[in-house]
């Protein structure tokens, strides 16, 4: 007999709102910073959210402490496979809650970030050279330990938590303008479209070398696809979550595409100008309005998520 597909849970502006009363004060409400920057015919006005400021250099603080506080207050350990900022989210958060964390992650993930993990007092085990593959193994570790597992970007509490980001925008800017941020497994981008609404236009940005929300919705179904980016060890999801598919097909939220290079160049762009220190990924949406991938309509001022600043200072 054929199994029945996994009912995929289905959050509402309401679940966002209940994250931001539960997170409260232990995680901060990041500024914006209205300017310019150089496009491809000229200056473009752009908001910049400046979420690589939030505890721990990334918007995943917010997904792992509500689940946390949503989850039985047991003592339990907490495991999660991560590529980088997720395992440092979760090993923040748990910090704060007085709970053990383990983070499995990929051979191939920087060590700055597993510093980071480290730092937080987490241990840190490493297993495969991809997150599906660190994934597997962390399946099995929460089995063996009975522990909670966290999801990097696939969890409704996490998705809720990572839409506070899309509240606070909604405060902090007049209007409705379009709101870009970079996409890996989705998190950032469902939780944003829900918090905002059908009424606001929410655009994903993907590396060329890890387009999993673009093959989705090219596919209608989640797909798997290879990764290769300067942007992998954030970014390195190799499909869409099923909450964020739902979300975006949903809200009708599409995807813009962005090779390394420019990339690369918005990130340089960043430090150069306003000596702001973002990670690749942090730099992404960005990389969509300077290189021409978006264009915005005339008297439109864009919202441009910074979401990561974890990096290595050195190689900017």
């Amino acid at each position: 007999m054929t199994e029945a597909p996994a009912r995929i849970p289905r959050l509402f502006r309401a679940d966002i709102r209940a994250a931001r009363e539960r997170l409260g004060n232990d995680v901060r409400v990041t500024p914006v910073f209205h300017t310019e920057v150089a496009g491809p015919e000229g200056p473009v006005k752009v908001t910049l959210k400046l979420e690589h400021l939030q505890h721990g250099g990334t918007f995943k603080v917010r997904g792992s402490l509500n689940a946390l506080l949503q989850s039985a207050d047991d003592g339990r350990p907490v495991v999660i496979a991560s590529g980088g900022n997720a395992g440092i989210a979760a090993a923040l958060a748990c910090a704060l809650r007085g709970r053990p964390c383990t983070v499995v992650v990929p051979e191939t993930a920087p060590h700055t970030k597993v510093a980071a993990m480290w730092g937080y007092g987490a241990e840190v085990l490493w297993h495969g050279t991809t997150y599906a593959e660190s994934k597997r193994h962390a399946d099995a570790v929460t089995a063996e330990r009975n522990a909670l597992q966290l999801h990097a970007y696939d969890l409704p509490a996490v998705v809720a938590g990572a839409g506070v980001v899309g509240l606070e925008i909604e405060r902090q800017v007049r209007g409705r303008p379009p709101v870009l941020m970079a996409v890996g497994g989705g998190g950032l981008m469902a939780g944003i479209a829900i918090a905002l609404g059908p009424r606001s236009r929410v655009i994903g940005v993907e590396p060329k070398g890890a387009p999993t929300l673009y093959a989705a919705l090219s596919a209608g179904r989640p797909v798997d696809v290879p990764v290769d980016s300067i942007a992998a060890d954030a970014l390195g999801a190799t499909r869409i979550g099923d909450i964020a598919l739902d979300t975006a097909i949903r809200y009708g939220v599409g995807s813009l595409l962005v090779g390394d290079d420019a990339i690369a160049m918005a990130r340089e762009y960043l430090w150069r100008e306003f000596r702001l220190v973002v990670e690749p990924a942090g730099a992404v949406a960005l990389a969509a309005v300077q290189s021409g991938a978006y264009v915005p309509e005339p008297g439109e001022r864009p919202v441009i998520v910074l979401c990561g600043a974890n990096t290595d200072v050195s190689n900017l």
